[in-house]
């Protein structure tokens, strides 16, 4: 699916001129870095809410509920990433 949208974004800005490109390249790398800013934010947000809360009702499992915090935060920056990837892939293509 993701394959196919690429090659359908590809041919359409084929067909446009210079600056028609670099308008939709910047675009694209725009909206692939913003939405997985917005994600990773949201996601870090979540997490830190809940680590507190749960540090707050379980105080003696501190240690083990920081540890699968930061596992969290790790995998939530990872989407971030991810976005900004597929953003420079369209920006490339």
């Amino acid at each position: 699916m993701l394959t196919q949208m690429l090659t359908l974004a590809a041919a359409a800005a084929s067909s446009l001129t210079d600056a028609g490109q670099s308008g939709l390249r910047s675009l694209a790398i725009g909206i692939g870095g913003g939405l997985g800013a917005v994600g990773a934010g949201i996601g870090i947000g979540i997490i830190f809410g809940n680590v507190i809360q749960a540090v707050t009702r379980q105080p003696e499992m501190r240690d083990e509920i920081t540890s699968i915090q930061w596992l969290g935060f790790a995998l939530t920056e990872a989407v971030f990433f991810y976005g900004l990837v597929a953003g420079l892939i369209a920006y490339v293509l």
